[in-house]
């Protein structure tokens, strides 16, 4: 009698996770052995894990990221294309972002920047930052159409406050008027007070050269690249491999 209005009182207040672990309790034989306060332990446990869960769906979903399903844990080290492990490894503490440093990853297409990027995206929502990844293309174009219909402010604001802020795909279109002064006033409020990573395939020496104007381009690049750690990635591409493997795997 009292499994039902304790399960109705539990919904009611939205502890979810403790309703769940009531019922899983009350149909073990161990739980009678338990006492009040284990009982309590164990229902606490499990609302603040549902909990955590929850916030950390949440952060994902407003990630958008590329790839949704890169994660640190999946990173393949024995691939051909010069990644640092130790500094990989030291980045997915995420200490970087907690001190609102940059991340540079550069390499040629195939090479898995995006997908090394999101899985610190992915990260770093399991360590409670909120992430926002854009394209850099793509971008460009909100950012054009949001100054027409009046939705920039809102933009601007969203692009500024995200911990980290991931921005794929860099160049190599030069930049024009408007693009510069958006990317200047985004890299300027972010500066200090949160972390970018940039992916691309132009090394990072070129890409005051994709600014295409001196005064932004010095400004820009202070501030992306001062104190900023890189990724320099080399190598063939990781789809053609993939892809030769998996035709090995068919003709076998």
């Amino acid at each position: 009698m009292l499994n039902h209005p304790t399960l109705d009182q539990l919904k009611e207040l939205k502890l979810d996770g403790m309703a769940d672990a009531f019922v899983e309790l009350q149909a073990q034989d161990r739980a009678a052995d338990l006492s009040h306060p284990e009982w309590l332990g164990l229902l606490l446990d499990r609302e603040t894990a549902n909990r955590s869960t929850k916030r950390f769906n949440t952060r994902l979903r407003a990630a958008r990221l590329r790839h949704v399903g890169a994660s640190i844990e999946d990173v393949d080290y024995r691939a051909s294309r010069k990644l640092d492990k130790a500094l990989f490894q030291q980045l997915a503490t995420c200490n970087w972002i907690r001190h609102h440093r940059c991340l540079l990853i550069t390499g040629p297409c195939g090479v898995g920047k995006t997908w090394l990027g999101c899985a610190l995206g992915q990260n770093a929502c399991r360590h409670g930052y909120t992430v926002l990844y854009k394209r850099v293309p793509r971008l460009f174009a909100e950012l054009e159409l949001a100054h027409g219909d009046g939705r920039f402010p809102r933009l601007f604001r969203t692009l500024v406050k995200a911990d980290l802020l991931i921005l794929d795909d860099w160049g190599p279109d030069r930049l024009n008027a408007s693009q510069r002064r958006d990317l200047l006033e985004i890299i300027e409020d972010r500066h200090g007070a949160g972390s970018t990573m940039i992916t691309s395939q132009l090394p990072v020496h070129t890409w005051h050269d994709v600014i295409d104007e001196p005064t932004f381009g010095d400004a820009i690049m202070d501030r992306i690249s001062h104190n900023a750690y890189r990724l320099e990635l080399d190598g063939p591409s990781m789809r053609k491999s993939q892809g030769n493997q998996t035709e090995q795997e068919q003709s076998a």
